[in-house]
């Protein structure tokens, strides 16, 4: 278990005005530390292991390799690194391409640093955050997608992550537990491949979820 207090984040992200400000806000506002950013993750991959961050944040659109091809290279680096992509694109293809790889929470750039934060805690407790329009482009493609692996449950819940509701909404509404919630997140993410085992990807792809 990380230390939930300290982790450790590096951010690669080609926007400097991005980068610096998120750097800032988290250095300042909350209990991670920011050790390191890279404009690219060129600049990032002979340094990352040093830096030994428990949380990337990870930009998708970089000059040379783009974030979704870095993701299993920095999972390989660094298989207990949490990776939470930014991104300005939320196409359905790319996103769950971002979770069959690794990543383990998915933003859109004008996301706020406090909702930015919370998803550093959330991916340290093992949930998998993400925007509701992020959220909800998964929940329609796995509506196309008639042998969905998820029950019924969870794609109750999915869908009222994707209208925006927060964990102890989803426990209020559905009446269970903020535990139970949590549970069903997580294997929720499971089911979607989230923490990417090559064999997870497989999967995805015979059962196009990808």
């Amino acid at each position: 278990m990380h230390n939930q207090t300290e982790a450790r984040v590096v951010i690669i992200e080609d926007d400097q005005t991005i980068r610096e400000g998120y750097s800032y806000l988290i250095n300042n506002t909350s209990p991670y530390q920011v050790v390191n950013t890279y404009p690219s993750f060129d600049a990032a991959r002979q340094k990352i292991v040093k830096d030994n961050p428990d949380v990337i944040i990870l930009d998708i659109q970089m000059p040379g390799t783009n974030g979704i091809d870095a993701l299993p290279v920095l999972k390989k680096l660094l298989p207990e690194v949490y990776i939470i992509m930014l991104t300005v694109h939320e196409t359905e293809k790319i996103i769950l391409e971002a979770l069959a790889n690794g990543a383990s929470g998915y933003f859109t750039k004008n996301t706020p640093s406090a909702k930015v934060i919370e998803a550093i805690k959330e991916v340290l407790q093992g949930g998998g955050p993400m925007s509701p329009n992020v959220a909800k482009k998964v929940i329609i493609s796995l509506q196309k997608n008639p042998d969905s692996p998820l029950t019924k449950r969870e794609t109750q819940i999915l869908s009222l992550i994707t209208r925006g509701k927060d964990r102890s909404q989803i426990a209020t509404e559905l009446f269970i537990e903020i535990e139970t919630v949590k549970t069903h997140i997580k294997n929720i993410y499971l089911k979607l491949n989230v923490n990417s085992k090559a064999d997870a990807i497989k999967v995805a792809k015979s059962n196009r979820l990808v």
